[in-house]
């Protein structure tokens, strides 16, 4: 196709999308240069290219390729994330907050931000702030699974190793002081308080279907 049409837009994408599947990154680039010599705003390519980019550790390239995009679109959650994350490889942990404050005013609940700021401010020794934050993550995607190690090694780096141990069972903070509480009433363990709890959810659910 690019032999009868060499500035074929969508066979450059898909070459170069092809080329980064094959983890071929330099040659994504180039098929990428490409499309923005077409149309040098080309956000597709643009993000395809920072992709590469990070593949291959170019943060301060990622950098410029994101305020280009952020130039013409501000309001661009995945730009402001991809910015913020280049920072965080960098080591500019506070400059980074700063994107991810930005995505999170244009959308509370981006998890991706959520967990970025979180890692962040771990980065910086704001272990309490980072547990909140992979906390509010958890509460909106239960299913991501490296929130409850993460949050149970800072509860550890606190000295807090019942929330540690909390932590990495999944538990959101909400629920953990009603646990220690029903622990300490009941003069059991938070591992065999953890199991009753479990144990008493699923015989509910289970009648609930005889029910139905």
């Amino acid at each position: 196709l690019l032999e009868k049409i060499p500035n074929d837009m969508v066979a450059l994408q898909n070459i170069c999308l092809s080329l980064i599947y094959l983890e071929k990154y330099q040659e994504a680039i180039s098929y990428c240069d490409k499309v923005l010599e077409i149309k040098k705003s080309d956000t597709y390519a643009l993000k395809n290219k920072i992709y590469a980019l990070e593949s291959l550790g170019d943060y301060q390239q990622v950098q410029k390729l994101c305020d280009e995009i952020l130039s013409s679109n501000p309001n661009d959650s995945w730009a402001l994330n991809s910015k913020g994350l280049s920072l965080n490889e960098l080591d500019q942990h506070k400059e980074a907050l700063e994107y991810y404050e930005q995505a999170l005013a244009i959308d509370p609940s981006d998890v991706t931000a959520l967990m970025n700021k979180a890692i962040s401010h771990s980065h910086l020794g704001n272990y309490e702030i980072a547990i909140e934050f992979y906390d509010k993550a958890q509460v909106i995607d239960s299913s991501l699974k490296e929130i409850p190690p993460a949050k149970s090694k800072l509860f550890e780096k606190l000295g807090d190793s019942d929330s540690a141990f909390l932590a990495a069972q999944g538990i959101l903070n909400k629920d953990m002081e009603k646990i220690k509480a029903a622990a300490k009433e009941n003069k059991c363990s938070l591992f065999h308080q953890v199991c009753e709890n479990e144990f008493e959810e699923f015989d509910s659910k289970k009648s609930k279907m005889k029910t139905n």
